[in-house]
């Protein structure tokens, strides 16, 4: 009798804060879909952009930076899509995690935190521009925390048996985004004259979409899942 009744009690939050935590996981897969729909849009939209004084033109997503779309003319739209997106993802790892109820708070919170801070990064790179550029590039910096946060996170996960297979796909994440990383610092001048030529701009596109692609991954299946345990309980 006393078991049963500690199941219902433990039952109880579930319950009460899967709608909530649900909602959130969504933040992991619209953060990132924003932020790619912001630049792929402005990048053909960008007439080019000032840069400590030197003008930079035309743009050239292959050459250049995402962060030049938040200088010049699209600056204010590709701004506004760093911080928001930011914010959403920041809210999805909140989710993501409070709906993993089988982690313990240590766990859970350690693993918020890590896939947080890429968001919190683009909140920071959204305040302040390439021409602001020790901050901005600590912004870029929290976001290549996943070279570490994705195996971290990864591990975690394999606790839990209906994350396993996540959680190993993660453990993986991380050498692969340190591989893409290296290649884009290998392929990056960081000069004014260095952006406009060279295939940096791609190299660092692709570590985006490798980041994204994780992201609405995680998110997507803490929505469907934490369906799935709403409806059972």
């Amino acid at each position: 009798m006393m078991a049963t009744h500690a199941n219902a009690m433990k039952s109880l939050p579930l319950s009460a804060g899967q709608p909530l935590a649900r909602r959130l996981a969504l933040g992991a897969i619209v953060g990132p879909v924003v932020f790619t729909l912001a630049w792929l849009i402005l990048g053909f939209l960008s007439p080019g952009y000032t840069m400590w004084g030197v003008h930079v033109a035309p743009y050239s997503a292959v050459s250049q930076p995402l962060s030049g779309l938040g200088l010049g003319p699209t600056g204010p739209y590709m701004n506004a899509a760093f911080i928001l997106s930011g914010l959403l993802m920041m809210a999805g790892a909140v989710g993501v995690f409070a709906s993993i109820t089988e982690l313990g708070p240590v766990a859970r919170w350690t693993s918020t935190a890590l896939l947080g801070m890429p968001g919190l990064g683009a909140v920071i790179d959204g305040m302040f521009t390439l021409e602001s550029f020790f901050f901005h590039f600590i912004g870029f910096g929290l976001a290549l925390t996943t070279i570490v946060g994705f195996p971290v996170i990864g591990f975690l996960l394999r606790r839990v048996p209906r994350w396993r297979r996540l959680g190993t796909w993660l453990v993986v994440a991380g050498p692969v985004t340190l591989a893409l990383t290296v290649l884009y610092f290998t392929t990056f001048t960081p000069t004014i004259e260095g952006i406009q030529h060279g295939i940096a701009g791609l190299t660092e596109r692709v570590i985006v979409l490798e980041l994204d692609a994780w992201y609405v991954a995680i998110g997507f299946l803490a929505f469907r899942r934490s369906v799935s345990v709403g409806n059972a309980v």
